[in-house]
């Protein structure tokens, strides 16, 4: 690693901890009964809101209830988001005149937005109208992203009762909160400092703007739109002298900032954060990267706040911050080395002058090889997606990194809520395993984990790998798979095994090299993904209801601390092994064996 990539990560990593811990202890009062002080403003908005829904709108949950209602919200909002795709020809706020979108199309990016995935297989300056964009994807990114915060707050509850009843809260009340009180103002925040660092936020139409230096280009001659072919069938080619260049506006910066603090990912530009008015400058993407970890790592405090025990927030924190240390510095590490083909054939890698060397295809000139190869670990490890870089273009060790990072269920850091709701079932199979070891009932925070519970998290653990595995066997093995593939090889079962390790995870990043805007992905890679987020919640919540009926067990002499070393050891030792070891010999078929194909032919 470099010097420079070493004060890179100290630096991100240090201002998260200090932005983190007090945003840990609002949210915890988020999560709380009552209301917070000096929020009054707010507070009457949400009584407001109650007082129309009626008394039974905060009415204490069980965990049948809770995801009921969830289900029919998050239902009802995939059906929103399609209707205002199939029908954006003919709403307002549409001044490019954009068509509706296929119906393939538009149930793929309804169901990516309403699972917190936000996978895109089409360009958004050239698909969505600002009305489209704004009405139903921003507006879902914020509910998205409240959804996993009220799982989360319910799971949490399920530890901290005290065992008089199995009420693990309110769907309505926790969602509500947590927009009015979290999202919503960290979002206007974020917004304005995007726009002081250059990101475009507007209804102009696209602006047509004269070049500093005309572009020459060939292109195939076309007649009625068919191909002219010369006497041996070639197609006849004419250059192409372009002096302008069509620039896309819109309200880019108000879903860049929710994009990003809600680990939606996605975006407004098809270049995502490699493009100038998403990301224009070093400081916006380290502003980006810690909003993509900020409510994450928050809500690790919150979790020790809530129970009554800070340490075993800051337990669960440790795990995920050495586990991405590990990966960020394989990623970082391999990107830095040349690439052995061009190095063979004499080309320069001094390509940046932001870095020494190493592998800067793919990646933004702008911020080189080190910020761009720690976007991917961000990225990945949140359930986010958005990327500054293209992943495709990485060493095949470099890119393995952010797969393996998906794979582990988006639990280093991971996404908002769902990141630390799928590290504590590492924590209760941790404790599960060391009890089996000493012969003594597991408990963890005084819960005991029995066989309810453990069939519940073998359910969260198992689905996303069914998901992936079972969907990229079908893909490798049809026809509507692999003719989407552009590279042949084990580089090409990288790209579908990323796309269906993305989707299931709900994660969003493309490995690209893949055209996924076919009725087949779009509609492969939606079933991944409603059941990748829908199949994990509903147990997760199970597992809340039934801890939450359960009395606290005293603490003993024969009590497993789950808060020190040793504790925390196990932990990333479970969640690395179980997370990953479904993986192993497809991960061993694609980057790999590629990696072995390029340096051995070396």
């Amino acid at each position: 690693m470099t010097t420079q990539a070493i004060v890179l990560l100290v630096v991100f990593l240090t201002s998260l901890l200090v932005l983190a811990y007090p945003l840990g202890t609002y949210l915890a009062k988020v999560g709380a009964p009552g209301k917070i002080k000096r929020l009054g403003a707010v507070a009457f908005l949400e009584s407001l809101f109650y007082r129309l829904a009626g008394p039974k709108a905060t009415a204490d949950m069980n965990w049948k209830t809770y995801a009921i209602s969830l289900l029919i919200f998050n239902t009802f909002g995939a059906l929103f988001v399609y209707a205002i795709q199939r029908w954006q020809a003919w709403l307002p706020l549409n001044p490019q005149a954009f068509g509706n979108v296929s119906p393939d199309s538009a149930f793929n990016t309804a169901v990516s937005f309403v699972a917190n995935t936000n996978w895109q297989g089409y360009a958004g300056e050239t698909t969505m109208s600002y009305l489209t964009q704004m009405l139903a994807l921003t507006c879902q990114n914020f509910f998205s992203a409240a959804t996993g915060i009220a799982v989360v707050y319910a799971f949490i509850r399920g530890f901290s009762s005290r065992g008089q009843s199995t009420a693990i809260g309110n769907f309505w009340v926790d969602i509500t909160r947590a927009t009015l009180y979290v999202l919503l103002p960290l979002s206007i925040l974020f917004a304005v400092l995007l726009m002081a660092q250059g990101v475009i936020q507007n209804f102009s139409a696209y602006k047509e703007v004269t070049l500093l230096d005309p572009v020459t280009y060939s292109q195939a001659q076309t007649n009625n739109g068919e191909k002219v072919l010369d006497a041996q069938g070639e197609p006849v080619m004419e250059e192409i002298k372009a002096t302008t260049q069509t620039l896309a506006m819109g309200p880019v910066a108000s879903q860049e900032a929710i994009k990003m603090l809600g680990t939606n990912g996605g975006g407004f530009f098809n270049a995502n954060s490699a493009h100038p008015f998403e990301n224009p400058t070093p400081l916006s993407n380290l502003f980006q990267m810690l909003a993509i970890f900020l409510i994450p790592t928050a809500l690790c405090f919150a979790f020790g706040r809530m129970v009554g025990d800070i340490r075993q927030g800051w337990a669960v924190l440790g795990a995920m911050t050495i586990i991405f240390v590990m990966m960020t510095v394989v990623v970082l590490v391999a990107e830095q080395q040349a690439h052995p083909t061009l190095q063979s054939l004499g080309i320069d890698q001094q390509a940046s002058q932001l870095q020494p060397g190493g592998n800067m295809e793919g990646k933004e000139a702008r911020f080189g090889i080190t910020a761009s190869a720690l976007f991917a670990a961000v990225t990945t490890a949140a359930s986010c997606g958005a990327v500054n870089a293209m992943h495709d273009s990485f060493m095949p060790l470099g890119g393995m990194v952010p797969l393996v990072l998906m794979q582990l269920g988006e639990v280093v850091f991971g996404g908002v809520g769902s990141g630390l709701y799928g590290m504590l079932v590492f924590a209760i199979l941790a404790v599960f395993i060391s009890g089996l070891m000493i012969g003594r009932t597991p408990e963890y925070l005084g819960k005991k984990i029995q066989a309810y519970e453990m069939k519940m998290t073998s359910i969260v653990i198992l689905a996303t790998p069914t998901l992936v595995l079972s969907g990229t066997a079908i893909a490798v093995s049809v026809s509507a798979g692999t003719s989407s593939v552009a590279n042949p090889g084990a580089h090409g079962f990288s790209e579908i095994l990323y796309a269906f390790t993305s989707a299931a995870n709900n994660n969003g990043s493309a490995f690209a090299g893949i055209s996924a805007n076919t009725p087949f992905y779009n509609t492969m890679l939606a079933i991944a993904m409603w059941f990748g987020r829908f199949a994990v919640i509903v147990p997760i919540l199970a597992i809340a209801g039934s801890l939450a009926g359960k009395i606290p067990a005293p603490v003993s002499a024969g009590t497993m601390p789950t808060h020190g070393g040793l504790f925390i050891t196990l932990l990333i030792g479970v969640a690395l092994l179980v997370g990953v070891l479904n993986y192993v010999p497809s991960l061993a078929l694609g980057p790999i064996v590629e990696h072995l194909q390029l340096f051995v032919a070396q």
